[in-house]
């Protein structure tokens, strides 16, 4: 007898709908799974076996095929482990089967209980735009699934529970959505801007990469809190809207990394890998096509301390990322474009000993090894940063001033206002910041007054600058102006804009 269960398969951040098809004709007892199934897939044979007759069902000792279909996909993962088990019970006979409009998620512990399972979010949200109805998941998914808008979700225990709820004899309450409620961002290990002394500088810089969504870079020698300032972004970071959230909790969700207490996220990343990294690690891949640090910091901050120490490989690999926001992998096992909307912020040292522009202490390197160390940042690179500080060592007097600095709290209530005002004027386009506009928003966007556009015109000349440097100074100035609540970019805002640029390649 021929029967059919849904689910779902993930392909990057996307999902499509796979028809279980089971078969249970006479012949030699034997159990085949078809449809271009990997090895988590085949194995599934065993857990589906052991987990019927644990949950006292009969397992029929005939011959049992199971197509996977489009035979042309690629299926992954354990999350096939319930759909299959639905669908030799349809097939044998034992429970009647659903509405069509029904999908099954899940893997299978051998006692017949469902284990958490990754790509919750992103499989429930394609069922959803494909018409299903209802979906059974894991108790411990319910949550995730219940995200999504529109669809009813059944948490199951175990497959007993999934018996009787298709029986009517122990109905399964579907779980109610989340109300999606905004938390304040945190600092990394309790960093607030007010514990910082000095460095008003570089703080104003961070305010305004926060209110831009600007990539910034700092230069410093040791110890002048180019550290400490970065781990302090994500306290002056704006609020996730809910559709910022759900990208990013459908991101962690396929890596396996969601919390299990946290079925949507609400914090903004800011992912800080070592300079160790592999290039797979930074950008994603692998055998499973996982996403990548890249991916991981969508919508947030990707932290990368001691900037030249990275290989030049996982360098360049930023270039296309932070220009297109979105990365695309291509392996023999397939192609998967993530999105890769984040903001870049590096560290680094003006030289191998990290004297090179400190004003007491004397550099101990030769003009060759300080040359190697800062061309190991291709110019390309550095074209595609808005923001350039310079960070010198913090006087005694800063250190020892008993005047509180201004707290991380107070800087983000102006960076919102301006996060505000960027909401509104883009809420016709397909992107969020100022930072994200191409060449023919810039013009319409960020009108200049009489004098700014001569000040611009001169230093356009004077430095010599790129077209795409001539553009972001424009999203900078376009950031401080939204700070200061002006409709029009005066002198003062392109000014500040402009010695952002002092330390870029083309300055």
């Amino acid at each position: 007898m021929l029967a059919m269960a849904q689910t779902c398969a993930v392909l990057g951040l996307e999902g499509q709908i796979v028809q279980v098809e089971v078969d249970i004709s006479p012949g030699l007892p034997a159990f085949n799974v078809v449809g271009l199934a990997d090895t988590a897939v085949q194995e599934s044979r065993e857990r589906v076996r052991a987990a019927l007759r644990n949950s006292g069902c009969e397992f029929p000792m005939r011959r049992i095929t199971v197509n996977l279909a489009p035979a042309d996909l690629k299926k992954a993962g354990p999350a096939y482990d319930l759909p299959i088990a639905a669908g030799i019970l349809f097939s044998s006979g034992q429970v009647g089967p659903p509405p069509e409009s029904t999908i099954f998620l899940g893997e299978l512990s051998l006692d017949g209980s469902l284990r958490h399972t990754n790509g919750i979010l992103p499989m429930v949200s394609v069922a959803k735009e494909r018409g299903f109805e209802a979906v059974f998941v894991p108790t411990a998914d319910a949550e995730e699934a219940a995200l999504v808008d529109g669809i009813q979700v059944f948490p199951i225990e175990n497959l007993t529970c999934l018996i009787n709820h298709l029986q009517g004899t122990a109905l399964v309450t579907p779980v109610d959505g989340n109300g999606f409620v905004p938390k304040p961002a945190a600092a990394m290990d309790g960093s607030d801007l007010t514990h910082i002394r000095g460095q008003e500088h570089a703080k104003r810089a961070l305010e305004v990469a926060a209110a831009g969504f600007h990539n910034l870079l700092f230069n410093g020698p040791p110890g002048s809190g180019k550290t400490l300032l970065a781990r302090s972004l994500p306290s002056i970071l704006p609020r996730m809207s809910r559709q910022e959230a759900l990208e990013t909790t459908k991101i962690y969700s396929i890596a396996g990394a969601l919390p299990a207490d946290t079925p949507l996220i609400t914090e903004r990343p800011f992912r800080s890998p070592h300079y160790t990294i592999s290039n797979a690690g930074l950008v994603g891949g692998g055998r499973t096509l996982r996403p990548g640090e890249i991916t991981m910091s969508h919508r947030g901050v990707l932290f990368l301390d001691e900037l030249p120490e990275f290989s030049h490989t996982a360098l360049e690999s930023l270039r296309q990322p932070v220009e297109d926001k979105v990365v695309t992998i291509s392996r023999v096992s397939g192609t998967v474009t993530y999105p890769a909307s984040f903001m870049l912020l590096g560290a680094m040292n003006p030289c191998p000993c990290g004297y090179f522009t400190h004003p007491k202490k004397e550099c101990t390197c030769t003009p060759s090894a300080v040359s190697r160390y800062q061309k190991r940042i291709s110019g390309p690179l550095l074209d595609r940063i808005d923001i350039f500080v310079e960070v010198p060592p913090v006087e005694y007097e800063k250190l020892v001033e008993e005047e509180p600095a201004e707290t991380s709290a107070e800087v983000r209530v102006r960076v919102e206002r301006a996060r505000q005002v960027q909401e509104k004027r883009f809420a016709n386009h397909d992107f969020l910041c100022n930072a994200e506009m191409g060449p023919a928003e810039v013009w319409n966007i960020c009108p200049l007054d009489v004098h700014a556009k001569s000040l611009l015109q001169a230093a356009t000349q004077q430095l010599n600058l790129s077209a795409r440097s001539f553009h972001r100074i424009l999203k900078v100035s376009r950031t401080i102006a939204d700070l200061d609540g002006a409709e029009e970019i005066g002198v003062a805002h392109l000014a500040e804009a402009l010695q952002y640029r002092a330390r870029g390649p083309d300055g």
